[in-house]
């Protein structure tokens, strides 16, 4: 198949939709077929036997954040500001809404239609997550459309307003979410992909979206050199990997049970230092400034060493589509402790390892780590002995194999069949 892949943010370094979007193109790829990358910014590096297409984004809703109110507007030429798409951008980033999936699907579909234009032929356009009215566009052309959700905004926007204490506060999450779009758009879309059964609920739920148009695959992982049986050190360290910032993940959880335990145990963030925010409050009221540090952002092989290096993973989440985290633990040798929301019990079940608390309890996730860091001998022996059952579970020629199945069942669906797409693309 010659397949067109949309996703609005493109580097790895991105968060799980960048790595996603690098594995799923790279597997595809091998599989024999044809991709065109669409994609916004921040763009990824060059991805093997994969056509790049860099979409434009002037990035307001980032710039938003910055001091430097000169910062907003395009460079080098200002006056970018006032082209239709980018004026609207501008204009509803300040109102507190967010407009990047939106101006995305738009700009991503207008390339994909010039290129149809001048005669390219694609057999089905694989949206990651935006959502937006393009790819309705997209398939009033007859395209087949799918789309990968690994969850609903709705999950977002529940646990934002549980947080929310204010009026300007209710109202900021009211606004900021695209919800009623996405809705609009997966109810239309020949067939949504996603990761785990609990996600799949929360589409199904939220977004009233048919549960026979549901396809859960799983998400693949590249997986980690495997760990070897180690030691625990006198002074413990746990690692968070995930967004400081997002009140789904977490940290605050993380931070007040590390307070109940004792002073040895130390803290890694993989994540900048959330300056100015109430995590930041949070850290100097409980006194833990010595004890974790913010590490931001590091490259794969020094994540694969971290994960291999400390003594427990620690995955507070509120709600996990998926859980890379605690899978990547587990997969390079070492016990992790989470918490029992969203996927996160289905991926340890599938492992066949890993220790589950409830979820925003500090006392239940400290009382966690400390049996998990007392039995540490026995919990790393599981954590080594699950390698093999994540292969066979989260290996990405698995998960990508089964993302074809959907491809094949859509384009059956449209009297499409291999023969008929190979007839499509002599054309």
């Amino acid at each position: 198949m010659r397949i067109a892949v949309l996703a609005y943010r493109g580097n790895m370094q991105s968060g799980g939709q960048g790595i996603y979007l690098h594995a799923l193109t790279k597997e595809l790829v091998r599989r024999g077929h044809e991709i065109d990358c669409f994609v916004g910014p921040p763009y990824p590096d060059p991805i093997p036997g994969t056509r790049l297409t860099p979409i434009e984004n002037q990035q307001f809703w980032i710039a938003r954040f910055k001091r430097d109110r000169a910062a907003f507007l395009p460079k080098p030429n200002p006056f970018r500001a006032l082209h239709p798409l980018n004026f609207y951008e501008y204009a509803v980033t300040r109102f507190g809404f967010l407009p990047e999936p939106f101006a995305f699907s738009v700009r991503a579909a207008r390339e994909v239609i010039a290129r149809l234009r001048r005669g390219v032929r694609y057999d089905l356009v694989h949206d990651v997550q935006s959502l937006s009215y393009g790819l309705l566009w997209l398939r009033a052309l007859g395209l087949p459309v799918v789309a990968t959700i690994h969850h609903p905004l709705t999950v977002d926007r529940r646990f934002s307003l549980q947080r929310d204490r204010t009026f300007a506060d209710y109202k900021g999450t009211l606004t900021f979410y695209p919800i009623r779009t996405q809705a609009r758009v997966a109810s239309r879309l020949d067939a949504l992909i996603t990761s785990s059964e609990a996600s799949a609920r929360e589409i199904e739920q939220g977004f009233q979206v048919r549960r026979d148009r549901l396809h859960n695959v799983l998400n693949g992982v590249d997986l980690p050199a495997p760990g070897r049986p180690r030691r625990l050190p006198s002074s413990p360290e746990l690692l968070f990997v995930g967004r400081a910032g997002d009140p789904n993940k977490g940290l605050e959880y993380l931070l007040a049970a590390l307070a109940l335990l004792p002073e040895e145990v130390h803290l890694t963030v993989l994540d900048r230092f959330p300056e100015g925010t109430e995590l930041a409050r949070q850290l100097a009221h409980l006194g833990l400034q010595d004890r974790v540090r913010f590490l931001g952002k590091i490259p794969r092989r020094e994540l694969e060493e971290a994960y291999r290096r400390v003594a427990l993973v620690v995955v507070p989440s509120l709600f996990e589509g998926f859980g890379l985290p605690a899978i990547e633990g587990l997969a390079s040798g070492t016990p992790v402790v989470a918490s029992r929301a969203g996927a996160l019990p289905e991926i340890l079940h599938a492992a066949g390892a890993g220790k589950l608390v409830p979820a925003g309890d500090p006392p239940a996730l400290a009382k966690g780590i400390s049996e998990s860091l007392a039995n540490w001998v026995d919990e790393q022996r599981t954590a080594l002995a699950a390698r093999r059952k994540i292969e066979a579970s989260f290996g990405w020629p698995d998960v990508v194999a089964r993302t074809e199945e959907v491809y094949w069942k859509v384009l059956k669906q449209r009297g499409r069949g291999p023969q008929a797409v190979r007839q499509h693309r002599a054309q």
